[in-house]
């Protein structure tokens, strides 16, 4: 019995000398920073910061094609996509009541014509007679008055019957101009009314070659913008294709929706391919700076923190600083630069941050001041950082066990 319980024994202490070794492997190899972090090499490349923004594609001319005059559709000649030239018929109204107008007022010059001649000749009579001293000068002014009245009753008459035949002539509503039909909005057998405002009959676009995108961006990006930039652009038509443009106007009048402020940007965009449809949605990168060969960090770095550095501030009982509030800013940037760029996230210009650089075995904080950004990649215009450097961008998951990652999911 006690040969059994030595054997016990020993089998226990060789376990556990083998489960401590084990646990003490494993804590050394979750020591280690090059199983612990995620880290990345400091390089020099190219950067380019973009505003954005979503739009809507619409033809350079869009002509809505009405009418002057109430009716009933009586012909249809052109439908959606036809290609039209200008006067070509598009439709016909019923003109049964415009044109028993016109031969009313046709009459009415008839009429008016007959009463200026019958003038005319009374007129003339009276002159002779007043010669030879048979009528008075009254009668003489009297017969010259309606000659005059005859004649403006002629004008008057015809001025009507002018009317009424443009009038019949507009129940054909023809094209102003050559294009496509993108929009029929009646049918055969509707009635439209025309009153105080011309209803819309048809849309015809002129060129659908040339294109332009209406946007708005906010007032924080329209400083950056100019006229003349180019702008790439993507529609969910062709997810893998992208569309350039170029910035043609920046409009003054601005729109304040909840307090936010936008400006209008109108794009140019060719598309001699007709590829891009009228009311597309196109979203809309115009690169407003670039840098090239400068040092680039990914945007990772910046927010990385060390978990033992908020443990010690914890156990010191200071107040970790919040940047749930501000926008694209992460915990390794700057308070003072939060402030100054509150809500400005992708404007770093003058801003600093802390990078940590793995120096042997142990992370070292580096200050730097920030550039622009790409929302990948960050430049880096000053501090003590240089090309080469490895620079700690995350933690793997369950290096530290009972520590969870200060990695937050928000957003650079």
């Amino acid at each position: 019995m006690k040969s059994i319980g030595k054997i016990l024994l020993g089998v226990t202490v060789i376990a556990g000398l083998i489960g401590g070794g084990v646990w003490y492997s494993k804590q050394r190899e979750a020591q280690n920073p090059e199983k612990r972090y995620k880290l990345a090499t400091v390089e020099k490349g190219d950067v380019t910061q973009t505003v954005s923004a979503n739009g809507t594609l619409n033809p350079v001319v869009l002509i809505s094609v009405g009418t002057q005059v109430s009716g009933t559709v009586r012909k249809l000649y052109v439908d959606f996509n036809d290609k039209v030239k200008k006067g070509q018929p598009l439709l016909e109204l019923d003109d049964a009541l415009v044109s028993a107008t016109e031969r009313q007022s046709a009459a009415n010059v008839v009429n008016a014509q007959a009463t200026l001649d019958l003038a005319q000749a009374n007129e003339a009579r009276m002159k002779s007679l007043l010669k030879q001293e048979y009528v008075s000068k009254q009668e003489y002014d009297q017969s010259s008055q309606a000659l005059k009245s005859a004649r403006a009753q002629v004008a008057l008459a015809r001025a009507q019957n002018e009317r009424d035949r443009a009038n019949l002539n507009f129940t054909v509503i023809r094209s102003p101009v050559d294009g496509v039909v993108i929009d029929r909005v009646v049918d055969l057998g509707q009635t439209v009314a025309a009153s105080f405002q011309t209803p819309t009959l048809i849309k015809i676009a002129q060129d659908l070659s040339e294109m332009r995108i209406d946007t708005s961006f906010a007032e924080a990006d329209i400083g950056n913008i100019r006229e003349g930039q180019k702008a790439r652009f993507t529609v969910d038509a062709f997810p893998s294709r992208s569309f350039v443009g170029e910035v043609q106007q920046i409009r003054l009048n601005p729109t304040n929706q909840q307090n936010v402020v936008t400006y209008n940007v109108r794009i140019n965009v060719a598309n001699p391919e007709q590829v891009l449809l009228p009311g597309m949605t196109a979203y809309v990168n115009i690169g407003v700076q670039k840098r090239e060969g400068v040092l680039l960090v990914p945007n990772a770095a910046l927010r990385f923190k060390p978990a033992e550095a908020g443990d010690k501030k914890a156990e010191n009982g200071q107040k970790m600083p919040s940047t749930a509030g501000t926008p694209g800013m992460g915990p390794g940037m700057d308070g003072g630069a939060a402030k100054a760029g509150a809500g400005k996230g992708k404007k770093r210009d003058g801003q600093s941050g802390t990078l940590h650089v793995l120096a042997g075995v142990e992370l070292k904080p580096v200050s730097v001041q920030l550039g622009i950004t790409d929302n990948r990649n960050t430049e880096i215009v000053g501090g003590e950082l240089k090309e080469g450097e490895r620079i700690v961008t995350g933690e793997n998951g369950g290096a530290t066990p009972g520590k969870p990652s200060s990695v937050g999911m928000r957003m650079f």
